[in-house]
């Protein structure tokens, strides 16, 4: 991390500080969170990535990272759209993959190979647009294509607001009786703006001082 990283990622922290005295006081709380360190696990390309949210969806992580490491066995030095969209049903089916998954793969990869979905040109799309785009995919839902934005594509302001856990870090955080709607989650965090990545990342990482509850990852 250079020393303009480090500056500008002390300046998200302190304008999150100033912004809202509870998020502070969760910041406190914690160890420092660097944003490019955080995101760091996204380390697959962006159409892999994709393509495990999906495989992901709905099924425990042991059960979808076996899986997906069948898909990638699969796939091997061949471009990944083009042997998921050459592939047979059965073969798909011998992964694991049930039909539906198998279906949003092959949209997926239907969108990559005929530019509907130009992954590589994301980069320079509006945050509105890239998600526009990948929310046009079959399988990939609001939750996805946030997480995509922060973690493949570090934007600097998205915050999945359906996200359960996001939810319960926001309740926790700020006393509430009942789990925050996302509507109510979205009211109080516009006070983040323009840094509500970062603060995801914050509410996030208090979660590992929670009791974990059992649940599933949304689409």
């Amino acid at each position: 991390m250079t020393g303009d990283d480090t500056a500008r990622s002390q300046a998200s922290v302190d304008a999150l500080r100033a912004a809202d005295a509870t998020l502070a006081r969760l910041i406190d709380s914690l160890d420092p969170v660097d944003f490019a360190t955080w995101r760091a696990r996204w380390s697959l390309d962006p159409f892999s990535s994709l393509a495990r949210a999906i495989v992901g969806q709905q099924i425990a992580t042991r059960a979808a990272a076996a899986i997906f490491g069948r898909l990638q066995a699969f796939i091997g030095d061949r471009d990944p759209a083009s042997a998921i969209a050459a592939a047979s049903d059965a073969e798909l089916r011998q992964i694991g993959l049930s039909g539906n998954k198998a279906a949003s793969l092959r949209d997926l990869a239907a969108r990559t190979l005929d530019g509907r979905l130009q992954l590589d040109r994301l980069e320079d799309l509006t945050d509105a647009e890239a998600h526009e785009q990948l929310t046009a995919v079959r399988g990939i839902g609001s939750w996805t294509a946030d997480m995509f934005l922060l973690g493949q594509l570090g934007r600097p302001d998205i915050l999945p607001a359906g996200d359960l856990g996001i939810r319960r870090a926001v309740q926790q955080a700020y006393g509430l009786e009942t789990m925050p709607s996302e509507g109510e989650v979205r009211r109080i965090s516009a006070a983040w703006r323009p840094n509500r990545s970062l603060a995801t990342a914050y509410l996030y990482s208090s979660l590992r001082s929670l009791v974990p509850e059992p649940r599933r990852r949304p689409r």
